[in-house]
């Protein structure tokens, strides 16, 4: 009876090694289990690096936005002190103007002539100055103006990365899905 029991461990062994062969020469199922294993794992590195990059992109994209939506505002804003600016130089152009038709006529007695005179020559030191503003604010909406459109430009550049990062990604989904591993 000792005998059986001294040759189960030595067939367990035998078998064991022979399996150990077979495994190692790789029987076809077992490679190409392995071939779709290290595939997908490819897959999904490259997945998550593109998921990544798609992420980078859209904070880029919307921190850009934030960048081009305050430029827009300057734009908008300088614009706005500019017509500001013409309407006040239009009102005070029009009373100098009035001024001066009241200041020729005849009837006006000298003092109050003197009166307008003085006046006259405050509202031109102010259209003056407001000239030289309007000047300064056009600079200001020139600078602005290309300011906004490099900013712009940045902009569609990121979204045409972003653009073709997500074409790469769904022609990747596609392959995918039509060449199942």
């Amino acid at each position: 009876m000792h005998r059986p029991l001294f040759l189960i461990p030595s067939l367990l062994l035998i078998s064991m090694s022979a399996f150990g062969q077979s495994g190692s020469s790789g029987s076809p199922t077992l490679q190409a289990l392995l071939a779709e294993v290290r595939q997908l794992r490819h897959d999904l590195q490259t997945t998550t690096v593109a998921a990544q990059r798609a992420q980078i992109l859209i904070y880029l994209v919307e921190a850009q936005e934030s960048v081009v939506r305050r430029t827009q505002e300057r734009v908008d804003e300088a614009r706005s002190r500019l017509a500001q600016v013409r309407t006040e130089q239009n009102n005070r152009a029009a009373s100098i103007k009035q001024i001066e038709e009241k200041k020729s006529r005849s009837e006006t007695p000298a003092t109050e002539k003197k009166d307008l005179e003085d006046i006259l020559t405050q509202i031109k030191v102010r259209f003056d100055a407001d000239a030289n503003k309007e000047g300064e604010i056009q600079a200001t909406i020139t600078d602005a103006e290309e300011r906004l459109r490099m900013e712009q430009a940045k902009l569609g550049g990121l979204q045409e990365q972003l653009d073709r990062l997500e074409k790469t990604l769904e022609s990747s989904s596609q392959q995918a899905g039509a060449n199942p591993h």
